[in-house]
């Protein structure tokens, strides 16, 4: 923990669900540097509270009547406290990341990541370290190719939002309720489902080649035929990804094969 003021970390708690609300409460009572400076149950209240003064940050939900935490984040003063969104929800990270928050945390909030995602919000170098590699993957888009729907990928997993250059992303698979994302030099467990990645990755270079199994074709080197029909993709990090009957029929008219 960095301790740049001796003065406690101000939070305020927006969150329809009371529940949601004294779980945090319960967890920020255990963080002697921290003061819950109010909790709010819908994002008009919210919106009330930092346009005044007090707030240093704001642990925000997404799903609120009337208005989304996503919402409220846009109509936030230019100098209003930091947002750490606390969801059950991973569909809205990259939105949230774009607009300026800080973290995403993922419901049952476990008080690790909240403390990490409290320390950033409190340490101006982190907020700076962080907004600076935020706009390193944004630019990396900036190239003219108007192909790639994602300059990132934002992958909830078990500890934070990663951000991944999507074409870094070789394959993915469903084992068991979690999805095992895999890059050039490490793996990933997320609790995305398969088709909400494949919506999220630049279509053109991934193909779907199992029910449990997606693909970049940029990193595959072989296909090997099975005695199914279908085919086994030997990647350049030598995976192996199992390809489906259908789907070795879709990917041959794909690469222009009979």
């Amino acid at each position: 923990m960095t301790s740049e003021s001796a003065e406690p970390l101000r939070v305020l708690i927006a969150d329809d669900e009371a529940i949601a609300r004294k779980r945090l409460v319960r967890l920020l009572a255990a963080m002697p540097d921290v003061t819950v400076a109010g909790e709010c149950a819908d994002a008009h209240e919210v919106l009330e509270r930092v346009r005044g003064c007090g707030i240093d940050s704001v642990l925000l939900d997404i799903q609120m009547p009337e208005l989304s935490g996503i919402e409220a984040l846009q109509l936030f003063p230019a100098d209003g406290p930091f947002v750490i969104f606390c969801t059950a929800h991973t569909a809205h990270a990259v939105a949230a990341f774009d607009l300026g928050a800080i973290d995403y945390l993922l419901k049952p909030i476990e008080a690790a990541r909240l403390r990490k995602a409290l320390d950033r919000a409190r340490d101006r170098d982190a907020r700076r370290r962080y907004a600076d590699e935020l706009a390193r993957f944004k630019n990396r888009g900036d190239r003219g190719d108007q192909e790639r729907p994602l300059d990132r990928l934002a992958l909830p997993t078990r500890q934070g939002i990663v951000l991944l250059d999507p074409l870094t992303v070789s394959h993915a698979e469903l084992d068991g309720e979690l999805v095992t994302v895999h890059t050039s030099d490490a793996q990933y467990l997320s609790a995305l489902s398969l088709q909400e990645l494949e919506n999220r990755l630049p279509g053109e270079r991934f193909a779907r080649v199992h029910r449990r199994a997606l693909v970049n074709l940029e990193h595959v080197v072989r296909l090997e035929p099975n005695e199914v029909g279908g085919y086994t993709a030997r990647t350049r990090g030598g995976h192996a990804v199992e390809v489906s009957r259908q789907s070795a029929r879709d990917l041959r008219r794909r690469l222009g094969l009979r």
